[in-house]
C-alpha cells in the first residue's frame, strides 16, 4: 500500500494528539520522519545536479521530491526550471553544428557611428593607454563603452589569442616582474584595487590572468573588456588563460550572457564567445612553472608535449571528458592517487600523482586557481601545487582577485 502523502501524515498527526491516540501519532511521525530525509536527500542531490549542469539527473530527483511531497511549491518550481533547462540544453545541441556562422559575420564596425553625445575617449585602429585610463573611469562610474568599441576589443583581442599556441611559453626578463592572478569573476572593483596595490600592467610588469574573469560578480563585461584591452595594447607582456567558466554552459547559468544582452546585446555575449573558445589553456613560465585553471590529468603519461600538441580549436567548448575539460576543472586533494570531482565534473589529484607530473616535465611546481583559499593562497602536494591568491616565487606573484578584499580580507602582498 502506498505510503501517505508528508502533508497528510502531518495533519492526521494533530487529529491523533488532540484524541490523546499516542501511539498512532508516534508511528506516524516516524513515517514522516523517514519521508522528510528522504525528501532531503533527493532534493539535495538534485540541487547539485542542476549546479553541476546536469538538469537531466536534476528533473529525476525533483520529481520524486514532488511524489514525497506533492504540495512542496519549492520543489515544484525547481522542476519547472529544470525542465526548462534540459529542454534549452537539447535546443543548443541541436543548432551547434560543424561549422556555424560567426557572429561576426557581415558585421561592419568602421561603418558604425559613435553619436556626438559620447563623451569618452575614442578609439582608433590602435589601443592606446588613454582609452583605458579613460575606460576604467568609465566603469568605475558606472557608464559603458560605446558597442562600436565593445567590438572592436573583442575582435582584436580573439586574432591575437587565436594564434598563440595552446600552451604558451614566456621567459620573464630578469628586470620585469610578472603576477599571476586567479578568478575575477566580474568583481571589478577589487581589480582595480589589486591594480593600486600591485601596479598596473607596464613594460616592467607582466600580468597573466588564470581563468573565469566573468560570471558570478554583476561587472564581468567591465573586467573582460578592460583585461582584452591590456592584452590588445601589450600582447607580449599580458597573457590570459581560459577558465571553466570561459565556456557557454556556465556563462547561461551564472549570469555573463544576460550581463552582456543587459549592457550591451546579444551579439557582444556570441563575440566574446567565440573569443573565449580562442584563448590558450595554460602558461609556461621559464620552462618552471606550469600555469593553468583547474590541474592536472587522469592519465599519468600526459606530457607538456601534448598540451603543446593539443588542437584547441577544433573543439570550442570542453565536453565532460578529455584534456581540455581536465585542464579546466580538476582540482587537488590529500590523498594519494586519483578521486571522484566533488563538483561532478572532471576528477581529483594527488601529491603523488603531481610529483610524477613535475618530475617528468622538470617543474618546479603548477600554479592553478578555479578555488578559493581563506588564507589567500595554499602550497600543497609538499609545495608543488600551488593555488589561490597570493604567492611570490622568484620573479613571480600569485593572486586571486575573486572578492579577496570585501569579503575574505586576505592580505594581497
Amino acid at each position: 500500500m502506498p505510503l501517505p502523502t508528508l502533508q497528510k501524515l502531518l495533519s492526521s498527526t494533530q487529529v491523533l494528539l488532540r484524541s490523546v491516540e499516542f501511539l498512532w501519532c508516534r508511528e506516524r511521525y516516524m513515517i514522516a520522519r523517514q519521508l522528510t530525509q528522504r525528501f532531503k536527500a533527493y532534493y539535495r542531490r538534485a540541487v547539485a545536479h542542476t549546479a553541476c549542469l546536469r538538469p537531466k539527473e536534476a528533473v529525476k530527483d525533483f520529481k520524486t521530491c514532488c511524489k514525497i511531497d506533492p504540495g512542496n511549491k519549492d520543489a515544484k518550481l525547481k522542476l519547472v526550471e529544470s525542465q526548462k533547462a534540459v529542454r534549452q540544453q537539447e535546443f543548443f545541441a541541436a543548432i551547434e553544428v560543424g561549422d556555424e556562422p560567426s557572429a561576426a559575420a557581415g558585421l561592419d564596425v568602421e561603418s558604425i557611428a559613435v553619436e556626438p553625445a559620447y563623451d569618452g575617449v575614442h578609439l582608433g585602429n590602435e589601443m592606446t593607454q588613454e582609452f583605458i585610463d579613460d575606460m576604467t573611469e568609465r566603469f568605475k562610474n558606472g557608464k559603458l563603452i560605446h558597442k562600436k568599441y565593445v567590438y572592436q576589443i573583442i575582435l582584436a583581442v580573439k586574432k591575437i589569442v587565436y594564434n598563440e599556441p595552446t600552451m604558451v611559453e614566456v621567459e620573464i626578463p630578469k628586470d620585469v616582474e610578472l603576477t599571476v592572478c586567479g578568478d575575477t569573476h566580474g568583481q571589478y572593483f577589487d581589480l582595480m584595487e589589486l591594480f593600486r596595490l600591485n601596479g598596473a600592467p607596464s613594460d616592467k610588469h607582466y600580468y597573466l590572468f588564470n581563468g573565469d574573469f566573468v560570471d558570478r560578480g554583476s561587472w564581468s563585461t567591465e573586467i573582460a573588456l578592460l583585461l582584452y584591452a591590456y592584452k590588445w595594447l601589450r600582447p607580449n607582456g599580458f597573457f590570459l588563460n581560459r577558465g571553466n567558466h570561459e565556456t557557454d554552459d556556465m556563462n547561461r547559468v551564472y549570469g555573463f550572457e544576460g550581463e552582456c544582452k543587459a549592457k550591451y546585446n546579444e551579439r557582444t555575449f556570441k563575440l566574446f564567445s567565440e573569443s573565449f573558445s580562442a584563448l590558450p589553456l595554460a602558461t609556461l613560465i621559464g620552462q618552471k612553472y606550469f600555469v593553468l585553471h583547474g590541474g592536472l590529468f587522469s592519465d599519468d603519461n600526459v606530457t607538456l608535449d601534448d598540451i603543446r600538441k593539443l588542437d584547441r580549436h577544433k573543439q570550442r567548448q570542453p565536453g565532460q571528458a578529455g584534456l581540455m575539460m581536465e585542464m579546466l576543472w580538476t582540482d587537488p586533494q590529500t590523498e594519494p592517487g586519483r578521486g571522484p570531482s566533488k563538483r561532478g565534473v572532471g576528477m581529483q589529484f594527488g601529491p603523488d600523482v603531481t610529483a610524477r607530473f613535475c618530475e617528468k616535465n622538470g617543474l618546479e611546481a603548477i600554479i592553478r586557481s578555479h578555488e578559493v583559499r581563506m588564507d589567500g593562497y595554499e602550497k600543497e602536494h609538499n609545495g608543488k601545487c600551488i593555488t589561490g591568491k597570493h604567492h611570490s616565487i622568484k620573479t613571480c606573484s600569485v593572486f586571486h582577485a575573486n572578492d579577496f578584499f570585501s569579503i575574505l580580507g586576505a592580505k594581497v602582498l
